[in-house]
């Protein structure tokens, strides 16, 4: 996206704030907003694929978000949208590549705007920092985010448990965790939104879990499931997503938790580097 679909996008997620949502009706919402401002000018059938839901469905939607039908709400979002746009945003000579990798810089100019107000990401590290053990879910696509984020926040927090394969013992890890005095539940979710990830939130939270949630849209799936939600958008220009956004909010994440309790970090920062060196882990 430019910058001013970013901003149109920023403005139709609005509508959908606060707002009670079906998991259909929020894949709508999902839909809307990833393909702002075009979106603004598709029909309700148009849409209804788009998203990949029936039409009576993007009805339902809009009467749920108090529109007499999706037409209303269609001049809602054209409102919003202003002129169809006729290139896309891109800009003249960019190639496929440049054009997905400025719209990763449109994403996190985004994601600096809306860290302006830090109360969200401070608040999920309190609870995620005080979480001993801390469960760090990923699956699929997410899986090599979750490591990632797993491998840095182990050298700051005692016990950190990366769930990043599915299947039956899963749930079994998730109870262990919760049984071992785990309180919090960071998962990172990202597109397509593997079923089982959100079945497993779901019985986190049932089992007394907070879960704090790393996706990609305060509308997706993963919102409807957590306590705290911390939206970073993916990129959608290649065959395979780019994750730039969600990796750049997981760090951010971690130096908060960081923050919030600096003197124990400090001193397993201090024990790592001395058993590093003891250990000769490191060239440099």
């Amino acid at each position: 996206m430019n910058d001013g679909a970013v901003r149109t996008a920023e403005r139709v997620l609005d509508l959908f704030q606060g707002a009670r949502l079906t998991p259909t009706q929020r894949r709508i919402a999902h839909s809307l907003v990833q393909h702002a401002p075009s979106a603004a000018y598709l029909s309700a059938a148009e849409v209804a694929e788009l998203a990949g839901v029936s039409q009576p469905s993007v009805t339902r939607f809009a009467m749920a978000l108090g529109y007499s039908g999706y037409p209303a709400l269609r001049r809602e979002l054209r409102a919003l949208a202003g002129p169809r746009p006729a290139d896309g945003g891109q800009q003249p000579g960019d190639n496929p590549m440049q054009r997905a990798v400025r719209a990763e810089a449109q994403h996190l100019g985004r994601l600096v705007e809306q860290l302006d107000n830090l109360d969200a990401v401070q608040e999920a590290a309190k609870l995620l920092v005080a979480s001993r053990p801390l469960p760090v879910l990923g699956l699929r696509a997410a899986a090599p985010l979750a490591a990632y984020f797993g491998y840095f926040a182990a050298k700051v927090h005692p016990d950190v448990r990366v769930l990043d394969t599915g299947g039956t013992h899963l749930l079994d890890r998730l109870d262990q965790a919760r049984a071992a005095g785990g309180a919090a539940l960071l998962a990172i979710v990202l597109p397509r939104y593997p079923r089982e990830t959100l079945d497993t939130l779901r019985e986190a939270r049932a089992a007394g879990l907070t879960v704090i949630a790393v996706t990609d849209s305060a509308v997706s799936p993963a919102a409807e499931c957590a306590d705290v939600v911390l939206p970073a958008a993916v990129g959608t220009h290649l065959v395979f997503d780019l994750h730039t956004g969600p990796m750049a909010m997981a760090m951010v994440l971690l130096q908060a938790m960081c923050d919030a309790a600096p003197d124990g970090v400090q001193h397993r920062l201090e024990q790592f580097e001395a058993t590093a060196a003891r250990r000769h882990i490191f060239e440099a």
